[in-house]
């Protein structure tokens, strides 16, 4: 039965919290808070919030490195798309790790950077706006609706 009720509040707030990002984006003219990542994010943030991955800074830091991953190679290296999209990933990935930022729903951003071809704004919409307001959302929700300790202590 826990299974259960977990898998309804985890979709229940993956789905308000995406909804916020979702509205934002759409009815607004303050920018693009939606990132394809978040949605993996919300398996962690509401399914496993005691993860090291879905703490707080993992989150932050792992999305903001390797959209930063990607858009150096984006930019600064000179290889056809087939080449700079896996070295990317890899680059990212290992930074998260070497960084102990380990997110990984955030392996995937250089994908969505250079398929995109995104602006250097992209760091600041959706990527950090929209990492700041999911983390917020995951904060409250973990620990003042759901009564989890969120943020872990131990991490």
């Amino acid at each position: 039965m826990g299974n259960l009720k977990q898998s309804i509040f985890a979709g229940l707030f993956s789905t308000i919290t995406i909804s916020i990002l979702t509205f934002l984006t759409y009815k607004t003219g303050l920018g693009i808070f939606l990132l394809a990542s978040f949605g993996s994010s919300m398996v962690l943030l509401y399914g496993y919030p005691e993860s090291p991955f879905a703490q707080p800074k993992n989150v932050f830091f792992g999305h903001l490195t390797t959209a930063a991953v990607g858009l150096i190679f984006l930019y600064f290296i000179p290889l056809p798309i087939f080449l700079i999209i896996p070295l990317a990933v890899g680059f990212g990935v290992g930074a998260m790790i070497l960084l102990n930022i380990t997110h990984p729903p955030a392996g995937g951003n250089p994908i969505i950077v250079i398929i995109g071809s995104v602006s250097l704004d992209f760091l600041l919409s959706p990527v950090i706006s929209g990492s700041i307001i999911i983390i917020v959302f995951a904060i409250i929700i973990n620990r003042f609706i759901l009564k989890k300790n969120y943020p872990s202590q131990k991490y």
